[in-house]
């Protein structure tokens, strides 16, 4: 309301100033009015000529001869009455109807400033009103853009998720392949480094590097027994040695035997009586837990 005052402020002043203007004119024509002293009114004179009716009789025609009849007195001629004066105007009468004049007058400027106040504030109103229906309509369609800026902004990430998703689970379908891809080559790298030991294995074994080393053994463990007076010639057991990685004994069973407990008990005490076991030449020969046929005789 402030901005609509501002800006029509100049054309309202103007036509309420207008308005005053017109009523402080109609104040001061009845001032006037009521001032002037009236004017007085003298009686009009008469010029007039008396003229004898008989000399105007005169004047006219004759007429035809009348009958004779008896004369007949003639009437007295009326004089003239004087000239009576005007009458004298009323002017306390003159002086109220300038007053009533002047009042209707006032009244009617007070009703044309009343009506030009309420068409400026009709004008005003329906600026106003106009003004205010812009602004809301203005209003209304930022909110329109708004909301539709926000729905597509929400429709964009939705998007951007969407795919996002969609790029995490290939990413993660990739990665997943990919370990397969890596856990089957490591498997197939293992069973092939297997196989290869295996082979390695039984190619050691299998050669004269095993059979000296089982050699060795046999030869130290002899010389560790101390041989019971049970046991006889022949004697063949097969013990189970469990060994540390630095050769240390760790256990030692008897399995199977041709002798006596005293004899299964002497060979087992020969086991430990040699650790820690000589390494082997090639660490394919090297087990934890081997079995070592034990033949004192051969």
């Amino acid at each position: 309301m402030a901005g609509f005052w501002r800006e029509y402020s100049p054309a309202v002043g103007f036509s309420v100033l207008l308005h005053a203007g017109i009523v402080v004119a109609v104040i001061a024509l009845t001032q006037l009015h009521f001032t002037r002293k009236p004017e007085t009114i003298h009686p009009l004179g008469i010029d007039a000529v008396v003229i004898d009716a008989r000399t105007l009789h005169a004047r006219e025609p004759a007429p035809p001869a009348p009958v004779p009849v008896p004369a007949a007195t003639p009437a007295p001629t009326p004089s003239p009455a004087p000239a009576q004066p005007a009458p004298a105007v009323d002017t306390a009468a003159q002086a109220k109807a300038h007053a009533a004049e002047a009042a209707a007058a006032a009244n009617l400027a007070r009703q044309r400033i009343a009506d030009s106040q309420a068409e400026a504030a009709r004008v005003a109103a329906s600026l106003s009103a106009q003004k205010a229906a812009e602004s809301a309509k203005k209003a209304a369609e930022a909110q329109r853009t708004a909301d539709a800026q926000k729905a597509q902004k929400a429709q964009e990430a939705e998007k951007a998720q969407a795919a996002q998703k969609l790029a995490d689970a290939q990413k993660a379908a990739d990665a997943k392949k990919a370990a397969e891809q890596r856990a089957k080559a490591d498997r197939e790298a293992e069973l092939r480094r297997q196989l290869a030991d295996e082979e390695h294995v039984h190619e050691v074994e299998s050669g004269p590097a095993a059979a000296s080393y089982y050699a060795r053994l046999q030869a130290l463990m002899t010389r560790a027994w101390n041989k019971p007076p049970s046991a006889g010639p022949g004697t063949d057991c097969r013990v189970e040695v469990t060994q540390a990685p630095g050769g240390e004994v760790l256990s030692a069973r008897v399995t199977q035997c041709n002798g006596d407990d005293a004899v299964r008990q002497s060979i087992e005490n020969a086991v430990y009586r040699a650790s820690p076991l000589p390494a082997p030449p090639d660490p394919a020969l090297f087990h934890r837990v081997f079995i070592f046929e034990f033949k004192p005789d051969a």
